[in-house]
Order: C-alpha cells, then sequence, then structure tokens
C-alpha cells in the first residue's frame, strides 16, 4: 500500500472501542454516543477533527465537530434514532486556516507587520470558495474583499468574525487528513432493552384452583394483576413436554414419586421437543393467544431458551451425534460436580456435525419468533461455546433485530462480560450477593462507569427460583421490600421470581439459598392476596419508574455521600435536570437507622440558600430541605427507603413561591 507521507495527524486511544474493535458497544433508540480519541500532529500547526457516523449500509457518512477537552484529547457525539447497526469513525487534520488565526493574532498584538500573513490568510480562504456551494461563495468572496481593503487594525475583526469561523468550518481543506483506520459498530436496540420490569411466574401453577395443573388460559387470568404491578415483561420458565427418564421429585429428589411432575428444563419427552408445548398448558395455538392477549396489557411473553434435552427428547434417538456417549453406552448427563442433573443432557457443541446442530438450535429461536415472542432469557449460557451465541444472536438479529436476548450466567465476571460482548442484549449479575454500602458502590460503580458500561446492561433480579439468598431467608417483609427499592432503581432492567416475591416466601433448604418445596419440582398454588403481601407496594415502585424518565436508565446513576454505613445514597437525574430523584435505603432489614445525607445542590443547580422540595414519592410525604446536609430515619419496618423526587424553589416576579 502506497503511504501518503503528508499526512501528518496521528490517532489514537479512540473510545469506546471494545477489544481493539472486535466487539460492538450497544445503545437503545435515542442514546448518545460519546467518543473521544487523542489527535494530535507534530509541530505546533492547530488541528480538526470530526466525529463520522452512518445507519448500517448507508453510504453517506453524517458528520459532527469534535470539542477539544485537554492535552490532545478530543470529544464527539451523536444520538441513535433506528434499531439495527451504526458505525462510527474519527478524522483529523492539520488545520492551516486556524493555525493562520492564532499567529496572526500573536504577531498583531506584538505590533508587528501583517500584510503578507494577510495574503497568506486570504489564501485559505480562496482554497474555501473552490469548496463552497450557493450563497456561501458569494459571502466569502465578499470576505475576501473586505481584507484586501482592510487596515491592519480592521484584520482581527474580519479574520475572528463568527461568519468566516463557520464559512470555513463547512469547507475545511481534508485532502491529508487522516482518518481512524477501523469503523467501529454500534449495535442499538429498542427501548426495553433498556428500560424493563420482569415478572417471572411458572404456567402449570397458575391455576385458580388448588390441585390442578395451570394452563395458558389461567395464565391470561393472571395478566391484569401482573399489568396492575406494572411489569411490561411476563417471563415463562420453559414450557415444553417434560422427561419421564430420571425425573426429579420433590426438592430435587434424585427419585420422583407417583405424580411428580419433574423440572421443566429437563425438555422432552415421546410428545415433542424444544418446539412443542407440554399438552397440560394447552396448544401452540393456545400459547399464541396468550402472546395476543398480554399486548393488549403492553406486556410481553419472555420464553426461556434451555438448549439441552431430557434422555427422552427426540433429538437423542434421531441425532445421537449431537450428544457424548459413554463406554458404557450411556448418554452423558450434566453435572456440576458434586452436583448431578441426571435428568439433563447437554449437547456436545464438538460433534463433528456442528454446523448441522447450530442451524437446527437456530431454527428453535426462530420457531417461537414465529409465533409472536421477541423476548428470549437464556438458561446458562456460559456452558454453550461463546462463537456459538456470537453466529446465533448475529444471525438472528440480522432478520429480527428487535429480539432481545437475556444471558442468565451466574458465572465468572470475565465470562460473564464475555457473553456480553458476544451480543447478549442484557446480563444477569451479582446484585443477589451484595448487600453492603461498599459492596453496591464498588460493584455499581464497575458496572456504570467503566468500559463495561458499554457493552453490558445489567437486569437485577432479588430473586430466582434456584436462588433464595440469606438476607431474604432471615430478613423478613422489609428485606424484600428493601431489595426491591434497591433493583429498581439502581437498575434500569430488573425482575422478581413471583409470586413467592411479593408473598415475602423465605423458607429454604437447610443450610442452602434454595426454595424449600421449590416450584422448579412441583405445582405450588398461590394466593396473591395474602396478609402481608407486596403487590401494592410492588406496583407503587412500578409506577414511580415510569413516571420519572430518570429511572429509565442505569447510566446516570451517582452515589453521594451518608454518615451512616448501613445507609446507602444515590441519585439519578436526566440531562436537563427536569427529573431529578434522590434515593435512601436502610440496608438493615431490622433496625432504624438515621444520618445526615449530602445532596450535591451545586450539580442539581441549587444555591446553597435556595429552599427545595424533596417529595417521597413512596410515603407521600413532603419535607423542605435547604443546604447539602439533611437529615434521614428510616425504620424498616414501616418502609425501609425514600424515593425523594426533587422540586426546586424559585421565586417569581410576582414574589409568589412555587416548586417546578
Amino acid at each position: 500500500m502506497e503511504i501518503e507521507g503528508r499526512k501528518r495527524v496521528v490517532i489514537e486511544n479512540v473510545k469506546p472501542e471494545i477489544d481493539c474493535g472486535l466487539f460492538p458497544i450497544k445503545r437503545t433508540v435515542g442514546e448518545k454516543v460519546v467518543v473521544e480519541a487523542d489527535i494530535f500532529a507534530d509541530g505546533h500547526d492547530s488541528v480538526s477533527a470530526r466525529l463520522l457516523y452512518k445507519k448500517g449500509n448507508d453510504e453517506v457518512w453524517s458528520e459532527v465537530p469534535m470539542i477539544f477537552i485537554e492535552n490532545d484529547r478530543w470529544r464527539g457525539e451523536f444520538r441513535v434514532h433506528e434499531i439495527g447497526d451504526y458505525y462510527y469513525t474519527v478524522e483529523g487534520w492539520v488545520d492551516h486556516f486556524k493555525t493562520w488565526q492564532k499567529d496572526i493574532k500573536k504577531k498583531f498584538e506584538a505590533g508587528q507587520d501583517i500584510k503578507v500573513d494577510v495574503l497568506v490568510g486570504i489564501g485559505y480562504i480562496e482554497d474555501a470558495l473552490k469548496r463552497a456551494k450557493g450563497d456561501d461563495k458569494k459571502r466569502l468572496v465578499r470576505i475576501i474583499s473586505s481584507l484586501k481593503n482592510s487596515s491592519p487594525e480592521e484584520v482581527p475583526l474580519i479574520a475572528f468574525s463568527n461568519e468566516l469561523v463557520e464559512l470555513m468550518d463547512k469547507y475545511p481543506d481534508r485532502s491529508l487528513s487522516t482518518r481512524y483506520e477501523k469503523n467501529l459498530r454500534v449495535v442499538v436496540d429498542r427501548e426495553r432493552a433498556l428500560f424493563s420490569a420482569w415478572y417471572e411466574r411458572f404456567p402449570r401453577s397458575c391455576s385458580s384452583q388448588p390441585g390442578r395443573h395451570g394452563t395458558f388460559k389461567d395464565c391470561e387470568g393472571i395478566l391484569p394483576e401482573i399489568a396492575r404491578m406494572g411489569f411490561d415483561v411476563l417471563y415463562l420458565p420453559p414450557i415444553h413436554p417434560i422427561g419421564k427418564t430420571n425425573r426429579k421429585g420433590k426438592n430435587n429428589s434424585p427419585v420422583a414419586q407417583p405424580g411428580d411432575v419433574g423440572s421443566p428444563w429437563a425438555i422432552g419427552s415421546e410428545e415433542g421437543g424444544h418446539k412443542s408445548v407440554h399438552p397440560q398448558l394447552g396448544t401452540i395455538e393456545d400459547f399464541v393467544s396468550l402472546v395476543n392477549k398480554a399486548k393488549e396489557y403492553n406486556i410481553e411473553i419472555a420464553l426461556d431458551l434451555a438448549f439441552q434435552c431430557s434422555p427422552d427428547h427426540p433429538y437423542v434417538r434421531e441425532h445421537p451425534e449431537w450428544f457424548k456417549w459413554r463406554p458404557d453406552g450411556t448418554v452423558q448427563y450434566a453435572e456440576n460436580p458434586p452436583k448431578k442433573y441426571e435428568d439433563v443432557l447437554p449437547l456436545n457443541f464438538e460433534t463433528e456435525n456442528w454446523r448441522e446442530l447450530w442451524e437446527e438450535l437456530k431454527s428453535i429461536v426462530v420457531f417461537w419468533i414465529e409465533k409472536g415472542v421477541r423476548i428470549f432469557r437464556v438458561d446458562n449460557p456460559h456452558t454453550k461455546p461463546f462463537r456459538f451465541w456470537n453466529w446465533l444472536i448475529e444471525e438472528i438479529k440480522r432478520d429480527y433485530p428487535d429480539v432481545i436476548f437475556l444471558s442468565e450466567a451466574f458465572t465468572r465476571p470475565k465470562v460473564m462480560y464475555h457473553l456480553a460482548k458476544a451480543g447478549f442484549t442484557q446480563s444477569y449479575t451479582y446484585f443477589t450477593w451484595r448487600n453492603t454500602k461498599r459492596e453496591f458502590i464498588e460493584y455499581l460503580t464497575e458496572l456504570t462507569q467503566t468500559e463495561v458500561r458499554e457493552y453490558f446492561r445489567p437486569n437485577f433480579w432479588p430473586n430466582t427460583p434456584d436462588i433464595l439468598p440469606e438476607h431474604l431467608q432471615f430478613g423478613g417483609r422489609p428485606a424484600f421490600m428493601m431489595r426491591l427499592v434497591l433493583a429498581a432503581t439502581l437498575s434500569s432492567n430488573y425482575g422478581i421470581y413471583g409470586p413467592v416475591f411479593e408473598l415475602c416466601v423465605s423458607e429454604a433448604l437447610p443450610g442452602k439459598e434454595e426454595y424449600l418445596n421449590s416450584e422448579k419440582y412441583e405445582i405450588r398454588y398461590w394466593d396473591w392476596d395474602q396478609p402481608g403481601n407486596l403487590k401494592d407496594f410492588i406496583a407503587r415502585v412500578n409506577r414511580i419508574r415510569r413516571e420519572n424518565p430518570a429511572l429509565q436508565t442505569t447510566w446516570n446513576l451517582k452515589f453521594f455521600e451518608v454518615d451512616n454505613e448501613y445507609i446507602l445514597f444515590y441519585g439519578k437525574v436526566n440531562e436537563d435536570l427536569s427529573n431529578i430523584i434522590l434515593v435512601v435505603v436502610n440496608l438493615d432489614p431490622h433496625h432504624t437507622q438515621s444520618g445526615w445525607v449530602r445532596v450535591p445542590i451545586s450539580e442539581l443547580g441549587i444555591e446553597p440558600n435556595q429552599p427545595y422540595l424533596v417529595h417521597d414519592l413512596l410515603s407521600e410525604d413532603k419535607y423542605i430541605w435547604q443546604g447539602e446536609y439533611n437529615y434521614v430515619e428510616l425504620n424498616p419496618h414501616v418502609i425501609p427507603a425514600r424515593i425523594f423526587r426533587v422540586r426546586k424553589r424559585l421565586r417569581k416576579e410576582t414574589d409568589f413561591d412555587y416548586f417546578m
């Protein structure tokens, strides 16, 4: 490749750029992409730079100026407005006109002769005239004439006029510009990828009558209540036929008793596999009816995508090459020693027939997409190859760009992050096991203030069918309320496993973080209206989320000071400061905690002597605060948290006070 030796600008350290551009960053429709880069040249000449971006396969790039920050660091930004792929890159060039402006100003101030310098500047403007269009040509001709006929004292006024600066920025000489060698990619998802409230429910336990197997029609019956509580995603664990061989009994017993229904994750029987539904739930048509009925309540149905099989799955008979066979002639079941999952067979992704396996698994996703599903919660993706997920998600999103994939991978951090890079839209996190003030601050800072934020969208779950954490086992109703507020306000995506959550179910297997009489292995009947349920509290929290735009993103989270280690104080603010939310949470579910919070009033546009209203959206209590330091007290047995909306107190010309 021939080198153009006259190109002098260097572009380095472009951010965001994930793994040298190997993976894209993520955004949702309406979000900004902020790009920074080190851009410099040899010598003392001025440099200009622009951020270039385009949608998908568009041939024409849009451009925005990059602004100099400091130390050769430049920044530019653009918004994404459509689902799909965007690309961006950076271009920089030596700007001789700006160098001329800088130098002529110094010479003029030093009293030096600038006649020749004026002619040099006119030459730069005449070059721009060749690139100009329309009326801009006439404007440049007029400016050239003015410079030619100006006195030395008039030169600076013309040279630095807003009109000339605007025109020269519009028609710069970029013939020797340097463009960053990579076109970096942005995957843009729909808004629900950033803001959603998930509700998990086993459809077989949705019956209104104890002892009866639930159906898809029963699920339709609970949609109004799920909608009333404010959830927009109803996630169903696997809905497929369940195997009988090695079926698990109640409480994960290795021996099933007559009548035991087994784990829904043991997928497949003589009644069908991943493209079939459990006959006791209904038919495919019944499922489609549920999907359509949910839309009437602005709820989407999310399906569990579990790429594993029971020993009875048709794949075992039809495609034995997709499984690992042991020397004794049996198929290798799933293990995570010392745990054994005898009712589940993992697929062998190292099979020589891996291409056929990949295509079949893709066909499963497409099958359910064609039935109206656009959200998938993916079970244990970290136990399948990264390259498979990267291929599958790329393939699906090429034809169905609105599909959302949630990664359920409770595993090592780098593995979780790589799955997100590989394409997963949202990800489970370690939120469930973060308990102390320090743990929350460190973990959320990592998720929101480092490069991780560019590709990893967290989805916070206080509990799951697999996990009943210790703080919910022993913290009582206050612990459930506290964890709900934390999940729903720290992250803009969150979910709960219900109805055990709203009923504050806390009975665990001794010494384990697992539910006693787990719904994974048996049908449970739930009375939603038991005394002490959290349904109204959950509805209030979700309503607060919907009504306050500041809570509809994760990336604006900031932690603030409070003089009590058992109180977490943080806030979220939208760009124009029109929606200011401050959250105070008592992390101790047993005792009242109090302290002085430090409100960052200068960041919020509040003067030190200016009173402001804080309206607790949970209790409807209102307080007038002033200054940075204010007192809070949280009784966990009443409400363990405050969600304050700040309303600034202003004074109108009529001297009447009002709050905005």
